[in-house]
């Protein structure tokens, strides 16, 4: 019999269902974990998992780091944050929803609200999955609003998912209305019907049935988020074998169980609902005009103020501040008049973070955007910020204008900060007291500092980076300083 070929679906993943396990290596990552990536450092956390019960190799002689590895990327997929390589040193960077999960960690029911919050900022594409990048879809979004959808009695099939939502590239209203009637089709059909149906692609659908009943739904109900009802065996469904293989296929289970959301939780997915829609457009993985790096940052920033509310962590001030770097990186595309003013004036707020720095927006014909001194040991040094917004790329700087700007307010050097500009620019910074950081680069960093509570928000790091590297883009020298400051071994 020929090997049938796999449909393109969504690829949940699989390698643990233990809810437990996921808390304990969030914890061991962030707690114990130092910057050394080393094979040493990797055993040791796999003792440290040992000696309380959550780690068991089933081969320690056939690569021991995997399972190490895998529960990482069950970090990365459930979107407690995200991998990223400083000077080949391999990090882990905590989302704000993972370092909130791990405040309120022994906190049940604030977690389960946390865990939601994940999985409505879960976009596919997404950067911990195999998936095709064809998908663009919200998939737990729209599985939310299944389940509180009157027509389908709060409940949602296995084989409504196996079959149907793990095949769904895109969804608008109209293709949701259309999905309801087919599930209302399929729950139609007698056993005998499904059972063909799941026959049809069994290679295809045994994968389904694993990742969603046995993983899935298992970890999901751990958490508190679902009620799991049994339902009618229907078959056995068989994994393909290896070509030459002796061995006997793996087989799965087919039942005609469902699942129902904890009615606890209602009111809560309701409004995340309300606020963050089903069908809205995922983040492109490939933007040609936008660094992967930063698409990846900004699908794991997701930090909605209606869990902070539910939870009793809102606070307005925090609030405040937050917007802060979001509306820097928003007004530098100038995609409204008068965004260039609104993205000056944000940089001024943005270096009066910095503990030790004062600025001022100056602004008009002439003169710098933003006066700043930094006060440095016992005397202080100023310097120009030049805020470039602009919907396109940046296509040049003129250096002599930026030296003149400069020279009005005593500066020592320039930081021009724009969303995006062309490679020619460096040429024409080169050799000149002026340094590139992009928007998103410099938000980021303020985002971090603010998220994590950081009060005394230091610039000497910066002024270092910069004093060493003046003449060239200093935005990934910036990164990894973010990264290094609030990232964690992986």
């Amino acid at each position: 019999m020929p090997i049938q070929v796999e449909d393109n679906r969504i690829i949940l993943y699989k390698h643990t269902c233990k809810f437990d396990l996921i808390k304990a290596i969030a914890l061991d990552v962030k707690n114990n974990c130092n910057s050394n990536i080393s094979v040493e450092e990797k055993y040791r956390m796999q003792e440290r998992l040992a000696l309380i019960g959550m780690y068991k190799t089933r081969n320690p002689k056939d690569k021991p780091l995997d399972a190490i590895n895998h529960r990482i990327n069950t970090l990365q997929y459930w979107m407690f944050g995200y991998k990223y390589k400083i000077n080949r040193e391999l990090k882990f960077i905590f989302s704000p929803l993972g370092n909130l999960f791990l405040k309120n960690i022994e906190d049940k029911e604030k977690l389960q609200k946390i865990f939601i919050s994940m999985l409505f900022a879960m976009q596919f594409p997404h950067p911990g999955s195999k998936t095709s990048h064809r998908f663009n879809i919200y998939l737990f979004r729209l599985i939310f609003k299944l389940l509180l959808d009157e027509r389908l009695e709060g409940k949602l099939y296995n084989q409504e998912y196996e079959c149907l939502l793990a095949f769904i590239e895109t969804i608008n209203t109209d293709q949701y209305e259309k999905l309801v009637q087919d599930i209302i089709s399929m729950r139609n059909k007698t056993n005998a019907e499904l059972i063909t149906i799941l026959k049809t692609k069994e290679h295809t659908y045994v994968n389904n049935i694993h990742e969603w009943e046995n993983f899935t739904q298992t970890l999901f109900e751990q958490i508190g988020l679902i009620e799991k009802h049994k339902g009618d065996f229907l078959c056995k469904l068989y994994h393909p074998l290896n070509e030459g293989s002796q061995s006997k296929p793996t087989s799965r289970n087919a039942t005609r169980g469902y699942i129902k959301l904890n009615p606890n939780l209602y009111d809560f997915v309701c409004l995340m609902l309300e606020n963050y829609s089903f069908d809205e457009i995922p983040l492109r993985l490939d933007d040609e005009d936008r660094l992967k790096i930063d698409i990846i940052k900004e699908i794991y920033n997701f930090y909605p103020k209606e869990l902070l509310q539910e939870i009793g962590e809102f606070n307005p001030v925090i609030e405040e501040l937050l917007k802060l770097p979001k509306l820097i990186a928003h007004y530098a595309t100038n995609e409204q008049q008068g965004d260039c003013y609104n993205f000056e004036e944000k940089l001024a707020e943005g270096f009066n973070l910095f503990t030790n720095v004062d600025a001022r927006w100056i602004g008009g014909a002439g003169n710098t955007d933003v006066e700043c001194i930094y006060k440095h040991i016992t005397r202080g040094k100023k310097f120009a910020v030049d805020g470039k917004s602009t919907g396109d790329k940046l296509t040049g700087l003129n250096a002599g204008r930026l030296r003149v700007h400069r020279r009005k307010i005593g500066g020592q050097y320039t930081i021009v900060i724009t969303p995006k500009y062309v490679p020619a620019v460096k040429s024409d910074i080169y050799n000149e007291p002026i340094v590139i950081i992009t928007s998103n680069t410099f938000s980021e960093y303020l985002y971090n500092c603010i998220s994590h509570n950081i009060r005394d928000i230091d610039y000497s790091e910066f002024d270092e980076i910069i004093m060493n590297n003046l003449g060239t883009d200093v935005s990934k020298k910036i990164s990894d300083l973010t990264l290094a400051k609030f990232g964690t071994c992986a």
